[in-house]
Protein backbone atom coordinates (compact mmCIF):
# COMPACT_ATOMS: atom_id res chain seq x y z
CA UNK A 1 0.00 0.00 0.00
CA UNK A 2 1.64 3.27 -1.47
CA UNK A 3 0.32 6.69 -2.36
CA UNK A 4 3.07 8.46 -4.15
CA UNK A 5 3.41 12.06 -4.41
CA UNK A 6 5.50 13.80 -7.24
CA UNK A 7 6.28 17.98 -8.44
CA UNK A 8 8.28 20.06 -10.39
CA UNK A 9 8.96 17.73 -13.03
CA UNK A 10 9.41 20.43 -15.68
CA UNK A 11 8.88 18.46 -18.94
CA UNK A 12 10.50 20.08 -21.39
CA UNK A 13 11.15 18.65 -25.06
CA UNK A 14 14.96 19.98 -24.69
CA UNK A 15 14.95 17.96 -21.97
CA UNK A 16 14.28 14.36 -22.98
CA UNK A 17 16.09 11.67 -20.38
CA UNK A 18 13.88 13.66 -17.32
CA UNK A 19 11.08 12.74 -19.89
CA UNK A 20 12.42 9.11 -20.39
CA UNK A 21 12.87 8.60 -16.67
CA UNK A 22 9.56 9.90 -15.74
CA UNK A 23 7.15 7.95 -18.17
CA UNK A 24 9.13 4.69 -16.83
CA UNK A 25 8.70 5.97 -13.53
CA UNK A 26 4.31 5.57 -14.27
CA UNK A 27 5.08 2.35 -15.88
CA UNK A 28 7.48 0.77 -13.19
CA UNK A 29 6.28 1.96 -10.15
CA UNK A 30 3.06 4.43 -10.37
CA UNK A 31 0.83 1.34 -11.92
CA UNK A 32 0.99 -0.67 -8.43
CA UNK A 33 0.39 2.47 -6.51
CA UNK A 34 -2.80 3.29 -4.40
CA UNK A 35 -2.45 7.16 -5.88
CA UNK A 36 -0.39 9.32 -7.86
CA UNK A 37 -0.38 13.03 -7.24
CA UNK A 38 1.31 15.34 -9.09
CA UNK A 39 1.70 18.70 -7.16
CA UNK A 40 2.54 21.27 -10.06
CA UNK A 41 4.76 22.32 -12.93
CA UNK A 42 4.29 19.20 -14.78
CA UNK A 43 5.54 21.06 -17.37
CA UNK A 44 8.34 23.60 -17.99
CA UNK A 45 5.58 26.16 -19.54
CA UNK A 46 1.97 24.92 -20.47
CA UNK A 47 -0.13 27.59 -22.71
CA UNK A 48 -3.27 25.74 -23.37
CA UNK A 49 -4.63 22.32 -23.87
CA UNK A 50 -4.68 23.09 -27.53
CA UNK A 51 -1.40 22.61 -27.66
CA UNK A 52 -0.35 20.04 -30.14
CA UNK A 53 3.05 18.53 -29.02
CA UNK A 54 4.65 15.45 -28.85
CA UNK A 55 5.71 16.07 -25.35
CA UNK A 56 2.18 16.77 -24.29
CA UNK A 57 0.90 13.70 -26.33
CA UNK A 58 3.68 11.30 -24.87
CA UNK A 59 2.71 12.42 -21.49
CA UNK A 60 -0.98 12.29 -21.29
CA UNK A 61 -0.42 8.84 -22.99
CA UNK A 62 1.51 7.83 -19.78
CA UNK A 63 -0.66 9.02 -17.35
CA UNK A 64 -3.76 7.79 -18.79
CA UNK A 65 -2.49 4.69 -18.37
CA UNK A 66 -2.43 4.81 -14.91
CA UNK A 67 -5.66 5.87 -14.70
CA UNK A 68 -6.72 3.44 -16.71
CA UNK A 69 -4.90 0.68 -14.50
CA UNK A 70 -6.96 1.61 -12.20
CA UNK A 71 -5.31 4.18 -10.40
CA UNK A 72 -6.15 7.51 -9.49
CA UNK A 73 -4.21 10.85 -10.01
CA UNK A 74 -4.82 13.82 -8.88
CA UNK A 75 -3.32 17.11 -10.21
CA UNK A 76 -2.49 20.40 -8.42
CA UNK A 77 -1.61 23.14 -10.88
CA UNK A 78 2.02 25.15 -10.21
CA UNK A 79 3.05 28.10 -11.58
CA UNK A 80 4.18 26.88 -14.89
CA UNK A 81 1.31 25.23 -15.88
CA UNK A 82 -1.18 27.12 -14.38
CA UNK A 83 -3.17 27.49 -17.56
CA UNK A 84 -4.01 23.17 -17.28
CA UNK A 85 -7.40 22.75 -17.87
CA UNK A 86 -10.06 20.65 -17.89
CA UNK A 87 -9.46 19.30 -21.12
CA UNK A 88 -5.81 17.87 -21.43
CA UNK A 89 -6.76 16.42 -17.17
CA UNK A 90 -9.32 14.48 -19.16
CA UNK A 91 -7.10 13.19 -21.47
CA UNK A 92 -4.90 12.09 -18.97
CA UNK A 93 -7.25 10.35 -16.65
CA UNK A 94 -6.46 12.74 -13.62
CA UNK A 95 -8.73 15.24 -11.45
CA UNK A 96 -7.40 18.45 -10.47
CA UNK A 97 -7.64 19.42 -7.27
CA UNK A 98 -7.42 23.19 -5.32
CA UNK A 99 -4.37 24.53 -3.86
CA UNK A 100 -4.14 23.73 -0.95
CA UNK A 101 -6.43 20.68 -0.80
CA UNK A 102 -6.73 18.08 2.22
CA UNK A 103 -6.56 14.54 1.42
CA UNK A 104 -6.71 11.98 3.92
CA UNK A 105 -3.62 9.25 4.21
CA UNK A 106 -4.00 5.96 5.57
CA UNK A 107 -6.09 7.50 8.33
CA UNK A 108 -3.75 10.42 8.65
CA UNK A 109 -5.22 14.12 7.28
CA UNK A 110 -2.52 16.18 5.36
CA UNK A 111 -2.57 19.45 3.17
CA UNK A 112 -1.14 19.38 -0.15
CA UNK A 113 -0.34 22.14 -2.76
CA UNK A 114 2.42 23.25 -5.24
CA UNK A 115 3.84 25.66 -2.25
CA UNK A 116 4.77 28.68 -4.36
CA UNK A 117 1.72 30.98 -2.30
CA UNK A 118 3.98 30.62 0.66
CA UNK A 119 6.96 32.17 -0.62
CA UNK A 120 5.25 35.54 0.31
CA UNK A 121 8.81 37.28 0.85
CA UNK A 122 8.88 37.58 -3.00
CA UNK A 123 6.60 40.37 -3.44
CA UNK A 124 7.46 40.59 -6.82
CA UNK A 125 6.51 36.76 -7.48
CA UNK A 126 3.57 37.19 -5.30
CA UNK A 127 2.37 40.01 -7.61
CA UNK A 128 2.82 37.83 -11.08
CA UNK A 129 1.42 35.25 -9.50
CA UNK A 130 -1.81 37.31 -8.37
CA UNK A 131 -2.09 38.10 -12.12
CA UNK A 132 -1.77 34.83 -13.76
CA UNK A 133 -4.49 33.21 -11.13
CA UNK A 134 -6.97 35.76 -12.08
CA UNK A 135 -9.74 33.78 -14.44
CA UNK A 136 -9.98 37.06 -16.47
CA UNK A 137 -6.19 37.69 -17.02
CA UNK A 138 -6.51 33.74 -17.95
CA UNK A 139 -9.53 33.73 -20.03
CA UNK A 140 -7.98 36.39 -22.33
CA UNK A 141 -4.86 34.71 -22.55
CA UNK A 142 -6.51 31.49 -23.80
CA UNK A 143 -7.85 33.54 -26.23
CA UNK A 144 -4.94 34.65 -28.01
CA UNK A 145 -3.55 32.27 -31.10
CA UNK A 146 -1.05 29.75 -29.86
CA UNK A 147 1.84 31.04 -31.18
CA UNK A 148 1.77 34.55 -29.03
CA UNK A 149 1.00 32.42 -26.18
CA UNK A 150 4.29 30.70 -26.96
CA UNK A 151 5.63 33.70 -27.16
CA UNK A 152 4.41 34.98 -24.07
CA UNK A 153 5.58 31.50 -22.51
CA UNK A 154 9.45 32.13 -23.62
CA UNK A 155 9.01 35.53 -22.53
CA UNK A 156 7.71 34.63 -18.85
CA UNK A 157 10.71 31.99 -18.65
CA UNK A 158 13.67 34.75 -19.57
CA UNK A 159 11.95 37.44 -17.09
CA UNK A 160 11.93 34.84 -14.09
CA UNK A 161 15.38 33.81 -14.89
CA UNK A 162 16.38 37.26 -15.02
CA UNK A 163 14.66 37.90 -11.83
CA UNK A 164 16.56 34.87 -9.82
CA UNK A 165 19.56 35.84 -11.66
CA UNK A 166 19.77 39.68 -10.16
CA UNK A 167 19.02 37.69 -6.77
CA UNK A 168 21.93 35.19 -7.14
CA UNK A 169 24.20 38.20 -6.44
CA UNK A 170 23.21 38.61 -2.89
CA UNK A 171 22.77 34.54 -1.64
CA UNK A 172 20.97 35.19 1.73
CA UNK A 173 18.34 37.21 0.01
CA UNK A 174 18.08 34.38 -2.99
CA UNK A 175 17.69 31.97 -0.05
CA UNK A 176 14.96 33.82 1.44
CA UNK A 177 13.16 35.15 -1.28
CA UNK A 178 12.68 31.88 -3.20
CA UNK A 179 11.86 29.49 0.41
CA UNK A 180 8.84 29.70 2.05
CA UNK A 181 8.04 32.08 4.56
CA UNK A 182 8.28 30.50 8.38
CA UNK A 183 5.20 32.62 9.22
CA UNK A 184 3.49 31.87 6.14
CA UNK A 185 3.95 28.09 6.82
CA UNK A 186 3.04 28.39 10.67
CA UNK A 187 -0.51 30.31 9.64
CA UNK A 188 -1.35 27.75 7.32
CA UNK A 189 -1.19 24.90 9.57
CA UNK A 190 -2.97 26.68 12.47
CA UNK A 191 -5.75 27.52 9.65
CA UNK A 192 -6.25 24.16 8.85
CA UNK A 193 -5.43 22.45 11.98
CA UNK A 194 -3.49 19.74 10.41
CA UNK A 195 -0.28 18.52 11.26
CA UNK A 196 0.92 17.44 7.95
CA UNK A 197 2.12 19.32 4.96
CA UNK A 198 3.51 18.49 1.79
CA UNK A 199 4.38 20.74 -1.37
CA UNK A 200 6.85 21.08 -4.35
CA UNK A 201 8.14 24.61 -6.03
CA UNK A 202 11.25 25.78 -3.83
CA UNK A 203 13.18 22.95 -4.99
CA UNK A 204 14.54 21.87 -1.75
CA UNK A 205 13.66 18.58 -0.72
CA UNK A 206 14.17 17.72 3.00
CA UNK A 207 11.30 16.71 6.13
CA UNK A 208 11.54 19.90 8.25
CA UNK A 209 9.37 19.38 12.25
CA UNK A 210 8.42 22.32 13.71
CA UNK A 211 5.54 23.46 15.85
CA UNK A 212 2.91 25.50 14.79
CA UNK A 213 0.05 26.72 17.22
CA UNK A 214 1.39 24.36 19.68
CA UNK A 215 1.35 21.80 17.90
CA UNK A 216 4.78 19.16 16.63
CA UNK A 217 4.04 19.52 12.67
CA UNK A 218 5.92 17.78 9.61
CA UNK A 219 6.46 19.58 6.22
CA UNK A 220 7.45 17.31 3.37
CA UNK A 221 9.03 19.14 0.16
CA UNK A 222 9.46 17.34 -2.83
CA UNK A 223 12.57 17.73 -4.88
CA UNK A 224 12.70 19.04 -8.53
CA UNK A 225 13.38 16.35 -11.53
CA UNK A 226 16.14 18.83 -13.67
CA UNK A 227 18.83 16.06 -12.56
CA UNK A 228 17.61 13.63 -11.42
CA UNK A 229 13.83 12.21 -10.16
CA UNK A 230 12.03 12.85 -6.59
CA UNK A 231 9.45 10.80 -5.11
CA UNK A 232 7.77 10.97 -1.81
CA UNK A 233 5.97 7.89 -1.07
CA UNK A 234 3.74 7.48 2.22
CA UNK A 235 2.58 3.97 3.29
CA UNK A 236 0.38 3.23 6.23
CA UNK A 237 3.66 2.91 8.48
CA UNK A 238 5.29 6.60 7.29
CA UNK A 239 6.72 8.11 4.41
CA UNK A 240 10.22 8.30 2.34
CA UNK A 241 11.50 10.65 0.08
CA UNK A 242 13.94 9.70 -2.19
CA UNK A 243 15.55 10.55 -5.58
CA UNK A 244 15.26 8.81 -8.92
CA UNK A 245 18.44 8.53 -10.60
CA UNK A 246 18.37 8.89 -14.15
CA UNK A 247 19.85 6.09 -16.21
Amino acid sequence: MTTLFISDLHLDATRPAITTLFLDFLQREAMGADALYILGDLFEAWVGDDDPSDLATAVAKGIRAVSDAGVPVFFIRGNRDFLLGTDYAQRCGMRILPDPAVVVLYGTPTLIGHGDALCTSDAAYQAVRAQTRDPAWQAYMLSQPLVARLAFAAQARAASAAHQGGMKGDNATFETLTDVTPAEVEALFVRYGIDRLIHGHTHRPAVHELTAGGKACTRIVLGDWYEQGSVLRVTPEGFDLQSLPLG
